[in-house]
């Protein structure tokens, strides 16, 4: 078997031209080389794969050639090349400093390549200060980092710095190409672009997939076993799932996920990728935008032709709701219900980004056996006990418009049941707190003609009478501290509608506010009077002398009982 030369090696560029998506550090590196105005500290810093160790190679090679040499000269002799992840003592770097004294023997420059200089110690980094800030003429420091938040500012000010970048899909997708033209290798587009979105911007990474890749499919490089090796989720899996979604199919769009994670596949990788198919068609419903989609041409065309089939408003509502479910996956207790209810939600979605509620069936009448027969039966049923219904309360729900006219011009006015009238609320405010014990109370069997509400007159010892009843009877209920509230004052009538009372604070007022509405509703029915309201006061006098003395209070039992006194004095008896 003949040695085999990983791709990341074998294609290591050699002179700056070949450095893939790096040009604006190649052309500054270069142009300071022609000029002579290279710094003799140099930090290359930037993610994994992106090139730094390379171009510092590169870098080492152009300065120590004068043209007498040979393209295939490497001046091994004057780079010295130290990794600091295991080099990273005190002892290391004064080797180091001892070395850097050596003028060398061949070319003009001795390069030292520190890789990952932010692994060494913090003594390390001050034996190393002075040197750094000034080598000899002919010593030249190139230092390498993946984090350069980790290395120290008296390191940074000395050295000029380069911040390398991630590599473009596009790029890398590129230097695939020419790679796989160069090995005789029949590569799809689409594949040569899964593989540089699968590398995250890291050049090394996308050459050791596509060696991997290359021995799994041989001379011919598809997309789908590129999508089989990697065990990535084919785009066309997201064609499909939004497809459904669209269809409001949920039946099949909960096959389809089951299918997925039947393959191996996580739900929350399968949410995530959902999420960007949403976004990736967001994109394409602007021209300007387009050049964000970083896909092949062939799933590009798939794109624009789906992102027509929705609009931006139900685009917004599924990247909300996909996202949402993203934030959630990782805190809830059944994962796999979480992604189905927001699928089922997906599909719920209607063009215009609001639930659907045009009665259609989310699921088909055709999963049900005999659903015709049943609901024929129902409504067979129904139908004697609707007349009587509509004989009793003297209204009738017409079906068609033609049946709606005569009902105008000869049927009085219907009544409002306040049963029917069940709509939900919100309990998310003080507000609806008292909307929804509003709404607790419409649920009573009560039939009330609001065109001709009742207004008879009473009296007010009749009010006090009912009042101590409400009392007594949310007393038994349990609310103690409304019922103690509510008998802290005598209900005064005031210009025959008007119910006043005193509390002797405003925490007592809010907390009766809060309730007025039932009490209201049966002092109304009670007294068959509904124009009655009621009008609370603070008593400031009353609030301050609310917490009496001893003195006080044996005063008012004195006021109650004249023969309390009596008992005091004869018994001689102290307060």
């Amino acid at each position: 078997m003949e040695h085999f030369i990983v791709s990341a090696r074998k294609y290591r560029p050699k002179t700056f031209k070949d450095v893939v998506g790096q040009q604006a550090i190649t052309n500054t590196l270069k142009n300071a080389i022609e000029h002579n105005h290279l710094a003799q500290a140099l930090l290359f810093c930037g993610p994994r794969g992106v090139g730094k160790t390379t171009c510092a190679r590169i870098l080492a090679k152009m300065i120590n050639q004068d043209g007498s040499q040979s393209d295939d000269e490497d001046f091994a002799f004057n780079i010295f090349e130290l990794d600091a992840a295991s080099n990273n003592s005190v002892d290391d770097i004064r080797n180091l400093i001892d070395q850097v004294r050596i003028p060398p023997q061949v070319g003009a420059y001795k390069v030292y390549i520190i890789d990952e200089v932010h692994m060494l110690s913090q003594a390390a980094f001050n034996a190393f200060l002075k040197t750094l800030e000034e080598p000899p003429k002919h010593a030249i420091f190139i230092l390498a980092t993946t984090e350069k938040h980790k290395i120290i500012p008296t390191i940074l000010s000395r050295c000029q710095i380069f911040d390398f970048k991630r590599i473009t899909v596009t790029d890398a997708k590129e230097y695939l190409k020419y790679i796989a033209e160069s090995q005789g290798i029949e590569a799809e587009d689409d594949a040569l672009h899964i593989i540089a979105q699968k590398a995250d911007g890291a050049m090394r990474d996308a050459l050791s997939i596509f060696d991997r890749v290359v021995s799994f499919s041989g001379t011919d490089l598809t997309r789908q076993a590129v999508t089989e090796n990697l065990n990535v989720l084919d785009y066309e899996t997201f064609f499909s799932v939004t497809d459904l979604i669209l269809e409001n199919n949920i039946p099949e769009l909960l096959i389809m996920f089951n299918r997925t994670l039947s393959k191996g596949f996580d739900g929350h990788h399968f949410i995530s990728g959902l999420a960007s198919h949403f976004r990736d068609l967001m994109v394409c419903k602007n021209q300007a935008t387009i050049e964000l989609l970083e896909v092949g041409d062939e799933a590009k065309q798939k794109y624009l032709e789906q992102s027509k089939k929705a609009t931006i408003p139900f685009l917004i509502e599924c990247i909300k709701l996909a996202n949402e479910c993203d934030l959630n996956y990782k805190t809830s207790k059944n994962q796999r219900l979480l992604v189905e209810l927001c699928l089922m939600e997906l599909a719920s979605v209607n063009f215009d980004g609001e639930k659907k509620n045009d009665g259609r069936f989310i699921i088909p009448a055709g999963f049900f056996q005999g659903q015709e027969e049943i609901t024929a039966a129902t409504k067979d049923k129904e139908k004697p006990q609707q007349a009587g219904a509509d004989t009793e309360n003297s209204t009738s729900i017409p079906t068609t418009a033609t049946e709606a006219e005569p009902a105008k011009a000869n049927k009085p006015a219907p009544k409002i049941k306040l049963k029917d009238l069940d709509k939900r609320v919100s309990g998310l405010s003080l507000s609806s707190i008292k909307t929804k014990k509003e709404h607790e109370l419409k649920k009573q069997d009560v039939v009330v003609d609001e065109e001709n509400l009742p207004s008879d007159d009473f009296k007010e010892e009749t009010l006090q009478k009912y009042w101590r009843d409400y009392v007594q009877k949310i007393d038994e209920d349990g609310k103690k501290l409304l019922a103690s509230s509510l008998s802290s004052d005598i209900p005064k009538l005031r210009d025959g509608k008007v119910i006043c009372i005193e509390l002797p604070n405003d925490t007592m007022k809010k907390e009766v506010e809060r309730d007025q509405y039932p009490l209201m509703m049966y002092l109304k029915q009670k007294l068959n009077n509904y124009d009655i309201r009621l009008h609370i006061e603070v008593n400031e006098v009353a609030a301050k002398q609310y917490a009496f003395t001893p003195q006080e209070k044996y005063q008012k039992l004195v006021e109650k009982n004249a023969l309390i006194e009596t008992l005091r004095k004869t018994f001689d008896l102290d307060i």
